[in-house]
């Protein structure tokens, strides 16, 4: 099966969650099938990035679409009018669309994979091949809860505006492909809404287990150190953040003087590093993500915002550690409060939950084997097969219904 992969922005480094979730399920597929993956980026040319991708994935096609100069506040305004959400918008290129194009007239694909919602406004309108949609959140669900809690008016206004215009978007592209993959049952029912629910497959989730999983030698640590870890240029984390250090961490210091809180991720938005003082560190981007897990009493996710899975949840769970999240935070998850997870969505409430497994080792003990135990089961291998079942199954129902028509056409071959 030949596959088309078509992503906007660099898959690498592997920075994002829907990097790694893109990356491993990439992996996986060219190890099963003549794979092309496009990607197009804009910034300053990296050639590193370029030669980096056509060794990890050969014939991988790349283009640079140059060095948007705009600042993104006066790019937001000049884009404003638009009816597409800016989102989306800001990756319109011309230049991808005639370089797309082109891509279809000089080579036979059986199908091609749209990664996330940005990359379909430089698709054809009309393929001659099934389009599937990737999903790895329901972008529309970010921007209301964006909406729902933000208390700035400014943001607030902004906010309710690019719902509306993503909200009209996404229908419409869900409906525009043909087929939906989603990462969670959660993000299934609330596309289901918009389409026919066997029009969408969910594939979860996945982590690397072999190098999460902990050392035999691995023992629970004895510092309280509690870790987040995530992308702190991106929105969703950064409200995390900002709302545990706010509301909740307050309440633990108090109770155990030396508890520490270590905000690990790339980029620190400015409000995220005023936040750092004599009990939190923001470290920024770091070599290892897996040593500070290693060193981490308890991993926390007090996300209010976002959508789809999140993967820094299975990955602490592939490494042994107690897990304490935000309902949202744990979305979709394949996850079993009170098993191997603390799911707590009042202030009050995570701080006890984190301050017990801070205390009772034996408690935390058992969080740990638990959460172990579960990110087992999804290894990055067994998501990828799923994920290539669903490509094949599609490929294989156009064939039928090629094969269908041609015969229907040609008719009985009788003489009257």
């Amino acid at each position: 099966m030949k596959v088309l992969w078509v992503k906007a922005n660099k898959l690498l480094p592997l920075h994002s969650g829907g990097n790694i979730r893109s990356y491993h399920i990439l992996r996986q597929l060219a190890a099963r099938h003549d794979l092309s993956l496009f990607s197009y980026y804009e910034g300053n040319r990296d050639a590193e990035y370029e030669n980096e991708l056509t060794l990890q994935f050969p014939g991988a096609i790349y283009l640079y679409t140059g060095n948007h100069s705009l600042e993104r506040n006066l790019d937001y305004l000049f884009r404003f009018p638009m009816q597409v959400p800016y989102a989306v918008a800001r990756f319109r290129s011309a230049a991808v669309q005639s370089q797309l194009k082109d891509c279809f007239h000089q080579e036979r694909f059986d199908i091609v994979v749209c990664d996330f919602l940005d990359a379909a406004i430089n698709l054809p309108d009309r393929l001659s091949v099934p389009a599937v949609l990737f999903q790895h959140n329901v972008e529309s669900e970010i921007w209301r809860r964006h909406f729902l809690t933000t208390t700035n008016p400014v943001r607030r206004l902004i906010y309710g505006v690019e719902f509306t215009k993503m909200l009209r978007y996404e229908q419409r592209a869900v409906h525009r492909f043909d087929h939906i993959i989603a990462v969670s049952e959660h993000d299934r029912q609330l596309m289901s809404a918009w389409t026919k629910a066997s029009r969408i497959t969910v594939v979860p989730t996945g982590v690397d287990v072999k190098q999460y999983r902990p050392g035999h030698s691995a023992r629970s640590p004895e510092k309280p150190l509690v870790l987040f870890v995530g992308a702190m240029d991106w929105g969703p984390n950064i409200d995390a953040v900002e709302y545990f250090c706010r509301e909740i961490w307050p309440s633990i210091v108090d109770k155990i003087p030396a508890a520490r809180f270590r905000i690990v991720g790339r980029n620190p938005a400015r409000p995220v590093q005023t936040l750092a003082s004599s009990s939190v560190a923001v470290t920024g981007s770091v070599v290892s993500v897996l040593d500070h897990l290693h060193e981490a009493a308890v991993v926390v996710v007090p996300l209010r915002v976002g959508g789809g899975t999140r993967l820094k949840i299975y990955e602490a769970m592939a490494a042994g550690k107690a897990v304490v999240s935000t309902t949202i935070g744990a979305e979709g998850l394949d996850v079993h409060p009170g098993q191997d997870i603390v799911l707590a969505d009042e202030p009050n409430t995570f701080a006890e939950a984190v301050l017990l497994l801070l205390q009772d080792r034996e408690a935390r003990r058992r969080y740990e084997q638990a959460a172990s135990t579960l990110a087992a089961r999804y290894d990055w291998a067994t998501i990828g097969e799923k994920f290539s079942d669903v490509l094949e199954s599609l490929v294989t129902a156009r064939i039928t219904q090629k094969t269908h028509r041609t015969v229907q056409g040609q008719g009985t071959g009788i003489p009257r």
